[in-house]
Formats: structure tokens, sequence, C-alpha cells
């Protein structure tokens, strides 16, 4: 017996738990899960000040930097 996966995004908690009575109302359905979806930060927008301090304390200056990014291949 082939089994598929059924995802439905519905904007409003009272018609979705609605639809979920419906669906398991109906036999040939086997179980309606009902998911609350909290949004998650992605990586795009990740906290800005969670990466402070990430180069402190380290022998790293825009000098070293520009020493290296310019140094000739001999």
């Amino acid at each position: 017996m082939e089994q598929l996966k059924l995802i439905v995004q519905v904007a409003d908690k009272d018609k979705a738990e609605m639809l979920t009575k419906i669906l398991t109302s109906l036999d040939f359905v086997k179980s309606v899960e009902l998911v609350e979806h909290k949004p998650t930060i992605s990586d795009d927008e990740q906290d800005f000040f969670s990466l402070a301090g990430l180069w402190e304390n380290r022998d790293i200056t825009t000098d070293s930097i520009r020493q290296q990014a310019w140094m000739e291949n001999v």
C-alpha cells in the first residue's frame, strides 16, 4: 500500500482545527497532525551583535591584512 504525506499551510488556527476535524472524519485518512509553525532566524538574518568580539585578542590588524594581501610573489 502506498502512503503519501500532505502538508497544508493554513493562516488561521481556528480554520486549521476545523480542517483537521474534517480530515479525520474521512475513512481513508490514516492520521492528521496539527503543528504550529514557529518562525526561526535564518542564516541571512543572524543577530548582528552575536559576532561581537570575534576578533578580540587576535593579532590581526588592517595593516597586517594589507601587508599580506599586497605581497609580491617571487
